[in-house]
């Protein structure tokens, strides 16, 4: 990463390995990421108890609408499921509430594939990014709706293990 020789007008290391920049810089951005979301975690344990907070926590409904909430203002189902599992973690949410707040998040990230195909239609999705976007909504939604009334029973199954 340091130096870099140059014949003429050609790098070396672009005559070797082409796009080496792009492989650096992906690298580098995963690991920060993954730092990150480690930091991120670390931090949801520590929480503690927010009295204020547990009508909405022991309700999982609410938390399904807080898993969209969360994924749509944070454009990131990975830094929701990180904060949901640190929140688990600490004791402070339970697991039927972190089951729902999973499957919002599965529909909030959705709003991504939604403000992608706004940018790459220049404004209305149309054709090939409208059906995209209209089917991964779709699958998500009829997902979380099969589950969501069961989330109490699929925490007690997984408790087992």
């Amino acid at each position: 990463m340091g130096l870099l020789f140059f014949i003429g007008e050609k790098k070396v290391l672009d005559t070797l390995w082409p796009q080496s920049g792009t492989h650096i810089k992906i690298i580098l951005g995963l690991v920060v990421f993954y730092v990150g979301l480690k930091m991120f975690a670390g931090g949801m344990k520590a929480l503690g108890s927010v009295e204020q907070l547990e009508p909405f926590i022991g309700n999982p409904y609410w938390m399904f609408v807080g898993g969209i909430l969360c994924t749509l203002l944070w454009q990131s189902s990975s830094l929701s499921t990180t904060a949901i599992v640190g929140l688990v973690a600490s004791g402070f949410l339970p697991l039927p509430s972190a089951i729902a707040a999973i499957l919002g998040a599965n529909i909030g990230t959705t709003g991504t594939i939604w403000l992608a195909s706004f940018f790459v239609s220049n404004g209305i999705p149309v054709g090939p990014t409208k059906q995209i976007a209209i089917i991964h909504t779709g699958a998500n939604m009829f997902m979380a709706m099969c589950l969501l009334p069961w989330v109490h029973h699929i925490a007690r199954f997984i408790s087992k293990f």
